[in-house]
């Protein structure tokens, strides 16, 4: 969970993709095997799965502990903030606010795609953002993707990738989820550049207790990446599920670099 506050958290999002790809693989075994919680398994005891357990991960006490930890604050603050949240707000609304969230991440995209030297994928995404700070009422509706204008992901994680900056080893952070370090110190970059441009465009001059509004915005944004993960900890139905979205989540920042 390119996970959870992935995208006021930037982090989230990477957590966001990982998920959503693991809860796919997920569905097919959730069936066939009753839930172990948490499991209990290594896959050093699966020798047809040797692939699974060749990647590195020198920090394993670590990241297991984490895992754990992310697991127990899903389950017992996250998710229930979570399904209120879904119960109190109308379908509707929660479509605009993820539309509006995911306007402003544009901006990730934006410079970082111009970091990269990518001019198709900047222009999609100015052009993305164009449409949908105007035509889609400042980011409630998307009018860009019926448009042909398909979002656009480009984190500073990537952009270190791009230009040749190895992955690091494997770390699962708290709360985020799965990253390397390399992914983890762009998901910091992308956040205090963030917070820099916030400083700067100051949208909140001249409101009443801007902070106060801004950190509920930031909360609200957190539960909405949440809201659009349907990955749930120790219910993936694999015994070493640890191992394997280890493996899935190196694959998958293997793939980003490959767009």
């Amino acid at each position: 969970m390119t996970f959870l506050l992935s995208r006021t958290c930037p982090f989230f999002v990477v957590a966001l993709y990982l998920v959503l790809f693991l809860s796919g693989c997920a569905v097919t075994r959730t069936s066939a095997l009753p839930p172990e919680e948490p499991a209990r398994h290594t896959v050093a005891e699966f020798s047809d799965d040797e692939r699974i357990a060749d990647i590195a991960d020198p920090w394993e006490g670590f990241n297991r502990s984490m895992y754990n930890f992310n697991y127990r604050f899903d389950k017992y603050f996250f998710l229930p903030v979570v399904r209120g949240y879904e119960f109190v707000v109308p379908t509707f609304a929660r479509k605009g606010i993820s539309n509006f969230f995911g306007n402003i991440g544009e901006f990730r995209t934006l410079y970082n795609s111009a970091f990269q030297l990518k001019g198709k994928k900047f222009l999609i995404t100015f052009g993305r953002f164009l449409a949908n700070s105007t035509i889609g009422i400042g980011g409630l509706l998307d009018p860009a993707t019926p448009m042909g204008l398909a979002k656009q992901n480009e984190g500073f994680g990537q952009t270190l990738g791009h230009w040749n900056v190895d992955s690091g080893p494997y770390l699962v952070l708290p709360v985020l989820g799965p990253n390397n370090l390399r992914s983890a110190g762009g998901s910091a970059v992308d956040a205090g550049i963030r917070y820099a441009l916030i400083s700067v465009i100051d949208p909140l001059k001249g409101v009443d207790h801007g902070e106060i509004v801004l950190a509920g915005t930031s909360a609200l944004e957190a539960v909405d990446a949440r809201h659009r993960v349907p990955f749930r900890y120790y219910e993936s139905g694999f015994p070493f599920e640890y191992d394997f979205i280890r493996f899935l989540y190196s694959k998958w920042d293997e793939m980003l670099l490959m767009k």
